[in-house]
C-alpha cells in the first residue's frame, strides 16, 4: 500500500487484463468446436474448463503470459480451422515466413529437445495451414533463443485428432475423461477433483520410526 492506493489490486488487474487478451477464446457450448490448445494438454482438465471452470490462484504464470504477449505481437494470423467428421479443429500460428509456421515460446533455460505438447500444437498448425516445415523458437529471460525445426507427421496428428474425437465424445456424453498423471498435476487448479488431499494427524519423526522397528 502506498498513499492512498491499492498497487497490488492494480497489478492484479493489469495481469487479469494480459491473461484475457492472450487467453484462447473457447465457447464452452460449442462442442463441435475444439481447440489443438485442449487437446495437447490433460483431457480432464480441458473438460472442467468447458464445464466447471475454477479459476487459476496461484501468480507463478508469468512465462505462459509473456509467450501469450510475445505470441499476440507477432502477426495479426487468424486462427485456422482443420475439420473432421463435422468437427472444427482450431489452432493458430504465431508467423508463417516462406511458408514455415513459427511458434514462439518463453522458457526459463537453453533446452535441449523441444517440449513435447509445444511439438504437438506446431505439428496440427502444420496440418491446418497446410503447410511442410515449421519451427519453435523458445527465448530466455537474457535474449538467448534456441530453435528447433520440425517436419509435417501424419502419425502425430492423427493421435492429435484422435484426442479431439475423444474430448468431443465425452463433452457430448457429459462424462469425465480418463486421470491423466503428470508432473504438472501439483499445480492445476483441478488437483482436488483427481486426487485426495491428505494430512498427517501428526508429525512423524524418522528417527523415532525407525527406533520403533528395531524393537521386532
Amino acid at each position: 500500500m502506498m498513499g492512498d492506493r491499492d498497487f497490488r489490486s492494480v497489478i492484479d488487474d493489469a495481469i487479469n487484463t494480459i491473461r484475457r487478451e492472450t487467453d484462447v477464446e473457447i465457447d464452452a457450448s460449442d462442442i463441435q468446436t475444439i481447440h489443438v490448445e485442449e487437446v495437447i494438454q490433460c483431457l480432464r482438465r480441458s473438460y472442467y474448463d468447458r464445464v466447471a471452470p475454477k479459476e487459476i490462484e496461484n501468480a507463478g504464470e508469468f512465462n505462459d503470459l509473456f509467450s501469450g504477449l510475445l505470441r499476440k505481437s507477432q502477426s495479426e494470423i487468424q486462427r485456422g480451422n482443420y475439420t473432421h467428421n463435422d468437427i472444427s479443429v482450431r489452432g493458430k500460428a504465431d508467423m508463417i515466413v516462406n511458408d514455415v509456421v513459427i511458434l514462439f515460446k518463453s522458457t526459463t533455460k537453453a533446452l535441449e529437445n523441444p517440449v513435447a505438447h509445444d511439438v504437438l500444437y506446431l505439428n496440427a498448425c502444420m496440418w491446418i495451414y497446410d503447410k511442410m516445415d515449421g519451427v519453435i523458437v523458445y527465448l530466455t529471460a537474457n535474449k538467448k533463443d534456441t530453435t528447433f525445426s520440425i517436419s509435417r507427421n501424419k502419425k502425430m496428428f492423427e493421435e492429435t485428432i484422435r484426442r479431439v474425437t475423444v474430448l468431443h465424445d465425452l463433452l457430448k456424453e457429459e462424462r469425465v475423461p480418463i486421470l491423466e498423471p503428470s508432473e504438472v498435476c501439483s499445480l492445476c487448479q483441478y488437483y482436488d477433483r483427481c486426487f485426495v488431499k491428505r494430512k498427517n494427524s501428526k508429525q512423524l519423526n524418522i528417527a523415532e520410526m525407525l527406533k520403533f522397528g528395531d524393537k521386532d
